[in-house]
């Protein structure tokens, strides 16, 4: 069998590892970062080094076209107010290599210059009209003996004899040549190595970022079901990142405080089930084990308890999971809530054996009269469990609130418990147990309710030492021109 090249192998190796940092920067965050970072001061440090360029250059030539301009018209002063001969006169005696200054006839012929070599012909062939100026660039080594670029300024003018003349004046650019070229090459070697400075710099400051995100993700995907009671370390850096890790910490937080919610709510739903369900299998076992049919039909009134009961019961879970899930799903339209109140206290009555007093006024709210009720039904049916004699009720409007107070003379609730009171499966002694009709869910449900209303319920302690619920709940927005209603307007009793 042939054996590969070990020459060819490397190259390949090396072609693979090549592909791969390549691929890595196009893909990766961090490559990404950085090539984008290079990109944009590449493009930034250009189109500053060809402003800069322009400018310099702009401004050296405005310099030396502000000097000569004044030279040419100087001499060309000169010719008005005297003659062209003169002033090539002139011209020849403050001769000066730089300048450079030629006075041409009409004819084409050098009659004056600062230089004798600058007899033999004109550095420019312009002929701009009198009073009127043209610019050159020439380089003329046969008339000053270098090859040095010039800046030429050619003026036109008229001597009082109506002939034509034309002043040249030229200089040297080369000191503005060799600085524009000398700044040219400082930003052709600076800018790779500041692109490079930019490029570790962002490379860097990127992986050390991605490091620590790469440490956050990898303690989350750590952290499983069994194990929410674990958190992320938070680094102390001050910047997003520690943020990052705290609001993580705080997400994992809820989530753990979620999932032991929900684990105690299935566990008390089991327990709370498994009472009815047991009820009924073992009625069923006894009435089936009894052939007289005696049993049956002595068991009937306990297996229609125990099914109204269980049925009441998944309808709670239901409501709550739906609560859960979703939130507390409310209509919205003009409710009377005195008439709500009054249909459940006529419920309460038939069905009752407390005085029920109550103390109704007209009060409109936006809401949904079917939950609202289902309310009022729990926190009334919870007064009548609790009650050893005397249910009162009374509806009261101002202009912040509607207010509903529900008081039963049984024992109020202790301080301790008034919020505890509307979780879910709470009961708080003997007397508030399943055997007296009650889940434990019925203060809950009607917590979500009012919230859902935008109102709060509250438990407290009534002037006269009884126990009290306080349901409050925003007020129906009234017409600008409506006064607002703070006195009752009606009073009702019902015992």
């Amino acid at each position: 069998m042939d054996q590969p090249d070990p020459s060819t192998a490397a190259r390949v190796l090396v072609a693979e590892q090549t592909q791969g940092r390549w691929t890595f920067l196009r893909r990766g965050l961090r490559g990404q970062s950085t090539l984008a970072a290079v990109a944009v001061v590449a493009v930034a440090l250009l189109t500053g080094g060809l402003l800069l360029l322009l400018m310099l250059e702009s401004a050296l030539v405005a310099g030396t076209d502000s000097f000569l301009r004044t030279k040419v018209q100087d001499v060309a002063a000169f010719i008005q107010s005297h003659d062209a001969e003169e002033a090539s006169l002139v011209v020849a005696e403050t001769a000066k290599k730089d300048p450079l200054v030629q006075i041409i006839d009409a004819q084409g012929k050098v009659i004056g210059a600062s230089e004798p070599g600058l007899l033999k012909g004109p550095l420019s062939s312009l002929r701009p009209t009198a009073g009127q100026s043209a610019t050159d660039k020439v380089s003329a080594p046969d008339l000053v003996g270098d090859g040095d670029e010039r800046y030429l300024v050619v003026w036109g003018v008229d001597d009082d004899e109506d002939t034509r003349y034309w002043v040249l004046a030229g200089r040297t650019i080369q000191p503005q040549s060799d600085t524009v070229r000398i700044v040219t090459w400082f930003l052709l070697v600076a800018m790779p190595l500041l692109l490079g400075l930019v490029a570790w710099s962002v490379y860097f400051l990127v992986g050390r970022s991605l490091r620590l995100m790469e440490t956050i993700r990898t303690q989350v995907n750590h952290i499983g079901a069994g194990r929410l009671s674990e958190r992320v370390d938070v680094p102390r850096t001050g910047d997003e990142l520690q943020a990052l890790a705290a609001t993580m910490n705080s997400m994992l937080g809820r989530i753990e405080t979620a999932d032991q919610r929900q684990r105690q709510f299935v566990s008390d739903a089991s327990h709370e089930l498994r009472g009815p369900i047991t009820t009924l299998r073992t009625g069923l076992d006894i009435s089936n084990a009894d052939p007289s049919g005696e049993t049956w039909r002595g068991m009937r009134p306990v297996f229609a308890e125990e099914t109204q009961r269980l049925q009441g019961l998944v309808e709670d879970l239901l409501t709550l999971s739906k609560a859960d899930d979703e939130g507390m799903t409310v209509r919205r339209e003009d409710v009377d809530l005195d008439d709500v109140l009054a249909v459940e206290l006529r419920r309460l009555k038939a069905t009752s054996s407390q005085r029920i007093v109550a103390d109704l006024v007209p009060a409109k709210v936006a809401g949904d009269p079917v939950r609202l009720g289902q309310a009022f039904r729990n926190v009334l049916d919870n007064a009548d469990r609790h009650a050893t004699g005397t249910i009162a009720v009374k509806l009261s409007v101002t202009v912040q609130t509607v207010s509903v107070t529900i008081d039963d003379d049984g024992v109020p609730v202790p301080l301790a418990d008034r919020e505890r009171i509307f979780e879910r499966f709470v009961r708080l002694d003997e007397s508030r147990s399943r055997q007296q009709g009650g889940s434990g869910l019925g203060l809950a449900i009607t917590r979500g309710i009012i919230e859902g209303h935008g109102g709060r319920v509250t438990a407290t302690v009534a002037p006269q030492g009884w126990c009290r619920f306080e349901i409050s709940l925003p007020p129906m927005p009234r017409p600008p021109s409506e006064p607002p209603a703070d006195v009752p307007t009606a009073n009702s009793n019902q015992g």
